[in-house]
């Protein structure tokens, strides 16, 4: 998400804050780094022209160029407009009664999934969501969100087979919406590869019809520079009250978000940022400002968390690292709720100072993958005893596991340095100092990014 783009500021901003006093060159250099970085994101070169010009003006105050931290003001100047870019007006979805919710955009986009994430979303807020099947032309649409609609255990109203009037549809799911009792009901509605006048008039006449509080237009986040006439078009035809991005986990450069935002009007309302159903994020602007600019994510590290944990298995866990009775099978489940809460990697970028250090490193996530496998190689008997296993047991678990015999004995050594670790509460403390980034060895753990 956005990493390219992160990669460069952050690069640019520790030139400035480099500086023990700043120039107009300097600030006019900065920015037309800035300005590339934006472009090579997929940010429109007017919404990238205007952002800058914004950002300079106040860049160039006299209190900036005359303050003892001239660079760090300047972080914060840069900050403070992307937050407002990114999103100045957020508002929480508007599901006042009858509570409609009508989502658009192209094909391909993501509504189906999207409609059932933010089903499953809304039900974790206490709200009783309904959905409804409203694409009657791409085969098998309906069925899909039959299907994602009983994984969450979310009602789904199907019209009948062949049926192509949009609003008759409507009226009987209407109808059958007021015997559900439900406090949001979602319509996910057709979309095509690319936006035509019969896709706008119906659209325009279910919106008519349904009077929805919240249209929200679900848009790829990988869409580039058509992000900006994708967004205009259904803006124009429907009134979009805000926007869903998707696919925010994969290659995407990000500029589609900055730039739909910003000729909209219209604030994003959620990120995608997986494929399991969960994955859907109200959109925070400051916070995502903030992790662009490798300032971290900490509120998002305590959600993920809090989100992952359960309470009671960790204090289990904490009381087994402090008598150093931590097993493989307790490494297994910290490992699995690593995973829950997205993986190494993303972890990591929400930890404050992080970005930086971890350049250069080798995060990878399939690393959790391989270890799991290894540690399900073994028996319960050497997960709890992991001094037992011999080299013959070595064998057989790097043979079940499709690891290397090597990788296996990495493993078992490096769990056998964090026992021994967890027995020196000096060693432990300066060992969570440096997890944290304080002093001067700041980074993960040695052994902890890859084996």
């Amino acid at each position: 998400m956005f990493d390219s783009l992160a990669d460069n500021l952050q690069g640019t901003f520790k030139k400035l804050r480099g500086h023990g006093k700043l120039t107009e060159k300097n600030i006019s250099d900065a920015m037309r780094e800035v300005r590339l970085a934006l472009l090579e994101a997929d940010v429109e070169f007017s919404v990238a022209k205007s952002f800058i010009a914004s950002v300079k003006d106040k860049a160039m105050g006299e209190s900036v160029l005359k303050s003892i931290k001239p660079g760090q003001q300047i972080v914060k100047i840069f900050q403070d407009e992307l937050t407002e870019l990114l999103g100045g007006d957020m508002a929480p979805l508007n599901l006042d009664p009858p509570g409609h919710i009508l989502m658009v955009g192209l094909n391909g986009a993501g509504k189906t999934t999207t409609s059932a994430k933010l089903a499953l979303h809304l039900r974790k807020q206490g709200r009783r969501p309904l959905l409804v099947a409203c694409d009657l032309y791409r085969p098998a649409a309906v069925d899909q969100l039959e299907t994602l609609a009983k994984q969450i255990d979310i009602p789904v109203f199907k019209p009948e087979p062949g049926e192509k009037d949009l609003i008759k549809v409507a009226k009987a799911a209407l109808k059958w919406a007021k015997d559900q009792n439900g406090t949001a009901i979602i319509f996910d509605t057709a979309g095509r590869q690319e936006i035509d006048e019969e896709l706008v008039d119906e659209l325009k006449k279910l919106h008519e019809f349904l009077s929805p509080k919240e249209t929200l237009l679900v848009a790829d986040s990988a869409t580039g520079q058509q992000a900006v006439s994708v967004a205009q078009h259904f803006d124009e035809a429907v009134g979009i009250t805000g926007l869903v991005l998707t696919k925010l986990d994969g290659d995407a450069r990000g500029g589609a978000a900055l730039s739909m935002r910003s000729v909209t009007k219209k604030p994003i309302k959620f990120a995608g940022m997986g494929e399991k159903m969960s994955d859907l994020e109200a959109f925070d602007p400051e916070r995502l400002a903030g992790r662009i600019l490798g300032m971290g994510d900490v509120v998002g590290l305590v959600e993920a968390a809090a989100e992952a944990i359960d309470e009671k298995e960790a204090m289990r866990m904490a009381e087994k690292m402090k008598k150093a009775t931590f097993d493989f099978e307790d490494f297994l489940s910290q490992m699995r709720m690593m995973k829950k809460m997205g993986g190494l990697s993303s972890i990591m970028g929400m930890i404050p100072g992080m970005g930086d250090q971890m350049k250069g490193m080798q995060v990878d996530d399939d690393m959790l993958k391989h270890t799991e496998a290894i540690i399900l190689s073994m028996t319960p008997k050497e997960r709890a005893r992991p001094e037992i296993i011999n080299a013959s047991r070595r064998k057989r678990i790097a043979k079940g596991s499709g690891m290397t015999v090597t990788k296996v004995n990495q493993l078992i050594k490096q769990f056998g340095m964090m026992r021994k670790m967890m027995r020196n509460k000096g060693k432990m403390n300066k060992m969570m100092k440096q997890f944290g980034g304080g002093g001067k060895g700041g980074g993960l753990p040695k052994g902890l990014g890859g084996f």
